[in-house]
């Protein structure tokens, strides 16, 4: 599944954006938002998703529930 940011409760830190490996990070109104169709949640790069590491706010960076599973190269 790939994460999303709760907008809600994104500060508009802009920490989240240059730690993905992915570029699937950018702005869009003010907050960040996570593109689904580029998000890995960081498999492959790191122990654990960049986005959740690196935000001072917890539970705003979220695994997306109406997302598949991140798929790897098999």
């Amino acid at each position: 599944m790939a994460f999303k940011i709760v907008g809600s409760q994104c500060t508009s830190c802009s920490a989240c954006e240059p730690e993905c490996p992915n570029t699937a990070i950018s702005e869009k109104g003010g907050v960040f938002v996570i593109d689904p169709a580029k998000c890995t949640e960081c498999i492959g790069h790191y122990d654990m998703p960049q986005c959740v590491a690196v935000c001072p706010v917890d539970e705003t960076c979220i695994i997306d529930p109406a997302q598949p599973r991140y798929q790897g190269a098999a």
